[in-house]
């Protein structure tokens, strides 16, 4: 297992052309991969992002043309590749998953993350979303193994769960990915100091890939600030209002050293909050 790895976060302004979203990608995980980075995140639906139709409309098996090409990447590059998220064929009643993947480097899929919690939200004044009316909730808790150790998998709207979080942590993971399309209206207030609690209370490294800008013909925005987080709650890497790439390094000594000696997940009232 290696102690330190560089990661980077994909920041992507995905719309409703996959074939334009997909080229975006690649270009940009080749960017990190020249950067160094040995494990790559992209973001929630970074292969097609639009209306619930068009989330329908794009849905693809897994594996499926999208993930063939993300496996070259990897596979070309030597990469751990974290695919964002993406609409996946085989729910009920005319519904799909939204799911990430993540690709060893070989190109070969080692896990698969079902989102367990829809983004259906009715703020006045602000764009209603129904995640619900086109995909099927995830029910599994998925911890997979990489060469930096266990990470736990996790989409958007999930952050704000902690026992899910915390079901991770237990699990072993010491790297949280939450790829999002985070709202402009939420994120602005919400982004930073749910994903810096995640990082604290769990003594992990979180890593979120963010959408940016707008989409669905300029009516929504997504708030970007994708981030890298430590242990600490120190936030790492921040990306600026762009499509671009951000890099830091996890170190797990160093993890481990703040877990010794504050000892939070150790002192948990198991009995009292099981997992």
């Amino acid at each position: 297992m290696e102690e330190t790895m560089l990661v980077a976060a994909v920041q992507m302004n995905s719309r409703e052309d996959k074939e334009v979203n997909l080229g975006k990608a690649e270009r940009l995980i080749d960017e990190a991969a020249e950067r160094g980075a040995e494990l790559v995140g992209l973001p929630e639906y970074f292969n097609v992002l639009g209306s619930g139709r068009e989330i329908l409309d794009n849905a693809e098996d897994i594996p499926g043309p999208t993930i063939r090409r993300l496996a070259e990447r990897a596979r070309a590059h030597g990469i751990y590749l974290h695919c964002g998220s993406m609409p996946e064929r085989g729910g009920r009643a005319g519904r799909v998953f939204n799911t990430n993947v993540l690709l060893d480097p070989r190109g070969e899929i080692v896990a698969r993350y079902r989102k367990i919690h829809l983004f259906d939200i009715a703020i006045e004044g602000q764009p209603v979303h129904r995640e619900s009316a086109t995909i099927q909730a995830g029910d599994e808790v998925v911890v997979a193994e990489t060469a930096l150790g266990p990470v736990g998998l996790s989409i958007c709207y999930d952050v704000r769960f902690p026992e899910l979080y915390r079901r991770l942590a237990v699990g072993g993971a010491k790297v949280f990915f939450v790829p999002a399309a985070f709202t402009l209206y939420t994120g602005k207030d919400h982004w930073e100091p749910l994903l810096r609690a995640r990082a604290i209370e769990n003594q992990v490294y979180v890593v979120a890939p963010a959408q940016v800008g707008t989409h669905g013909g300029g009516t929504r925005a997504c708030y970007g600030k994708s981030m890298i987080v430590d242990p600490w709650g120190i936030v790492l890497a921040k990306a600026p209002d762009r499509e671009c790439v951000i890099a830091a390094e996890i170190d797990l000594d160093h993890l481990e050293k703040i877990r010794r000696e504050l000892p939070s997940l150790a002192n948990r009232a198991e009995q009292l909050f099981p997992c």
